[in-house]
């Protein structure tokens, strides 16, 4: 076998490797995000008490 065919062999496994492992990145659905904003706001008013939260955002929540 010739270094040119080796090497297209190698080329070719490593290349199906790739695609076959490749990820798939989606986007959260407006459903996923508006779920989670709620799930933060409880948590909010559950560690901040009521009336007692500043702000909350995706990420975290900040008391009064």
């Amino acid at each position: 076998m010739s270094m040119l065919q080796r090497i297209s062999l190698l080329s070719l496994a490593l290349g199906s490797t790739l695609l076959v492992s490749a990820c798939v990145i989606t986007p959260h659905s407006v459903g996923d995000a508006s779920a989670h904003m709620n799930k933060m706001s409880e948590q909010a008013q559950a560690t901040c008490g009521a009336g007692q939260v500043k702000e909350v955002n995706a990420k975290s929540f900040s008391c009064k």
